[in-house]
């Protein structure tokens, strides 16, 4: 890269990063340290190996949609373990979540939402549920109000107001208003009645306590080629290959109305794995290095992830999905792909990319070309996270990280701004004002400009 092309990039990511800090700094002091816990990996990663202390929050996955409105599913994740979930999240003072919906659990979201008498019925089931098993909080995974899913879900084009108007209620009753409310969400605001996303989404603020951007599978197998999973940055990307980042969408977040202190980076423990011809990936033969972070793959060609990956099934839909091809951080420790910082094995292929800021791994004996998250690309995620003001992180999933070595790296890159795992410090959203005014505060351009020049000229010296 010539010095030209370097101090253009930077220029732009500058002028972003004034866009985005303009709406809001995060002053508070502390920020949110939060991880979705699987219920269906307990067996693997029980409560008693979780960090506790290292978190603010721990949210359990998943309860799921029904065609009832009056009734939500604990089937597939173990409703036996939550109990001893928030049993074990009170004794160590982490408050203690349960996330609605998720990717294949959103399929009645539109209809729960859809009517007045449907709403109520929806407050009553979510508020019963809550009480039910002690939770301080509930966290919304509709994956996608007014935008297809898995396949099947309901849709309606008023989702997104209807979903508004539940939180509303939901924030008016006796015990929707105690809860800590937040939403998982997608990396542009959810559509609008067009079907295109959102320009006003200062209406949710006043209701949750916060948003997780959901900034992971940007490129997986239902891709068109691969890709970055979790890219801190796409505005520097070939253009047919902006589709999603940290920057990107904070700014899309921001831009709608959504103050920074209100959103959390979603980030990923995890990889997705493609099956990509050598010849696709290196220069010449006798190299190790990836060239090309957009390759094709092959789609015929069906390749298992870790040992939690499985050989596909029939989903909810009644569609047959092959196996996802994804590896947890440990499972690529695990696979010979890395060390257990990320760098890679001996023999392996390896490039860390400086637009999307997150490295890939390729293994030439299968042919297998992995994108994924490291100490290195957390810490710059936590750089971000710090700089932009933002509300904290939440991670998928906690039982992903190989003793505890991203969430260090992320935690490390924020320093002191994550203070405490003390219950009392988090209270719901009870004061609207605030989280309005939250937005006029801007961080200091100056500080986050230097931390960004710094970052890049990293990222350029790390790779020579």
């Amino acid at each position: 890269m010539t010095i030209t092309t370097t101090m253009l990039a930077l220029l732009s990511n500058i002028l972003l990063l004034q866009a985005v800090t303009s709406t809001a700094s995060n002053t508070t002091g502390s920020m949110r340290s939060i991880s979705w816990y699987a219920g269906w990996h307990s067996t693997d990663f029980p409560l008693s190996q979780v960090s506790w202390s290292k978190y603010t929050q721990l949210t359990y996955a998943f309860a799921t949609t029904t065609p009832d409105v009056k009734t939500l599913s604990l089937e597939d994740s173990d409703a036996a373990l939550l109990p001893q979930f928030v049993q074990s999240a009170h004794q160590n003072n982490v408050t203690a979540s349960l996330s609605i919906g998720g990717w294949g659990g959103s399929q009645y979201f539109s209809t729960n939402v859809g009517s007045a008498a449907n709403r109520t019925a929806f407050v009553q089931t979510v508020t019963e549920l809550a009480t039910k098993y002690d939770l301080d909080g509930l966290d919304f995974d509709w994956e996608y109000p007014n935008r297809q899913g898995i396949g099947c879900n309901t849709i309606n084009n008023n989702d997104t107001a209807n979903f508004l108007s539940f939180l509303q209620e939901l924030r008016q009753d006796s015990t929707g208003s105690k809860l800590i409310l937040s939403a998982a969400t997608s990396l542009q605001p959810w559509n609008d009645t067009s079907g295109a996303p959102s320009k006003d989404v200062s209406g949710f603020s006043k209701v949750l306590d916060f948003i997780a951007i959901m900034n992971y599978d940007v490129y997986n197998i239902l891709s068109s080629h691969a890709g970055p999973n979790s890219p801190l940055n796409d505005t520097c990307a070939p253009t047919d290959d902006q589709t999603g980042s940290a920057v990107s969408s904070v700014k899309a977040w921001t831009d709608a109305g959504m103050p920074a202190s209100q959103i959390l980076l979603g980030i990923a423990a995890y990889g997705h794995s493609f099956v990509v011809p050598e010849s696709s990936v290196f220069q010449s033969s006798s190299s190790t290095n990836i060239t090309n972070i957009y390759p094709s793959f092959n789609k015929s060609a069906e390749h298992l992830g870790d040992r939690w990956d499985s050989p596909g099934g029939v989903d909810i839909c009644g569609n047959f999905s092959g196996p996802s091809g994804v590896y947890s951080y440990w499972g690529l420790f695990e696979g010979g792909y890395i060390n257990e910082d990320g760098t890679p094995k001996a023999g392996v292929g390896y490039l860390f990319d400086n637009c999307s800021q997150t490295p890939f791994a390729y293994d030439e004996s299968n042919q297998t070309w992995v994108s994924y998250d490291n100490v290195q690309s957390f810490a710059l995620k936590g750089d971000f996270i710090r700089d932009y003001g933002l509300g904290g992180f939440s991670m998928w999933e906690t039982a992903g990280d190989l003793n505890d070595t991203l969430l260090d790296s992320i935690q490390s890159a924020i320093g002191t701004s994550i203070a405490s795992s003390d219950n009392s410090t988090q209270q719901p959203n009870t004061n609207p004002s605030s989280s309005s005014a939250s937005r006029n505060a801007a961080a200091p351009i100056l500080l986050a400009l230097l931390s960004i020049f710094s970052i890049r000229v990293a990222a350029l010296a790390y790779n020579g």
